[in-house]
């Protein structure tokens, strides 16, 4: 995955933990609500400045915005083994 759809990922995740619109994010970042937006959909290439402005807005480390988490889905089972169950 790109570091700026991990950002954008990160960026909705966070704010949305701490309950917080896209605009109230704006109005405490200074950025504009579609920003924002474009941010969160990656669609906006970042600077390292609105990197530290967000961390900061979200009350993280600015590397906390930028890390992949691992996921938390269930693995997929595959299409082989729901076609062809185990016999237990």
């Amino acid at each position: 995955m790109k570091l700026r759809a991990i950002f954008g990922l990160n960026v909705q995740r966070l704010r949305r933990e701490r309950k917080l619109s896209q605009e109230q994010l704006s109005f405490i970042s200074g950025r504009t609500r579609a920003y924002i937006s474009s941010v969160e959909t990656g669609r906006r290439n970042a600077t390292l400045d609105t990197l530290e402005i967000l961390a900061s807005a979200l009350d993280v480390k600015p590397e906390d915005l930028i890390t992949a988490r691992a996921a938390e889905r269930r693995p997929r089972r595959s299409a082989k083994r729901l076609a062809h169950p185990q016999a237990d």
